[in-house]
């Protein structure tokens, strides 16, 4: 192998390397998060997604765009995104025990392509 294809095979080679080991941090890293939320399920610390998607859907009209479960100051918050109706965004923060909306913050929409602002 050519000194130059042999230094362009070992860089793209340690380039997969090095993705595949980022990669591979990311992935655990979202495992322990994915069963750090399933223990506080099973030990009844939170609600199930479904049971507070529920009660938010009657007291709030919207399309879900995004939910994180999140651990602040050892507390579960789920933190949700509803696009509603008239294009405002509202993010909610709800506490994952007890299904209350403890933060509410409301985006109006953007003025679409060729509308004045």
């Amino acid at each position: 192998m050519a000194s130059s294809t042999r230094h362009l095979f070992l860089l793209r080679a340690s380039t997969l390397v090095l993705g595949a080991a980022l990669s591979a941090g990311a992935l655990a890293r979202d495992r322990g998060d994915h069963e750090r939320a399933r223990e506080a399920l099973v030990a009844g610390q939170i609600l199930p997604l479904r049971t507070v998607l529920e009660r938010l859907e009657r007291e709030q009209a919207g399309q879900v765009l995004e939910i994180e479960l999140e651990s602040e100051d050892r507390r579960w918050i789920y933190e949700v995104k509803l696009l509603q109706p008239g294009g405002q965004l509202l993010k909610l923060e709800v506490d994952a025990s007890t299904g209350e909306v403890i933060g509410r913050r409301e985006r109006p929409p953007r003025p679409s392509r060729g509308e004045a602002r």
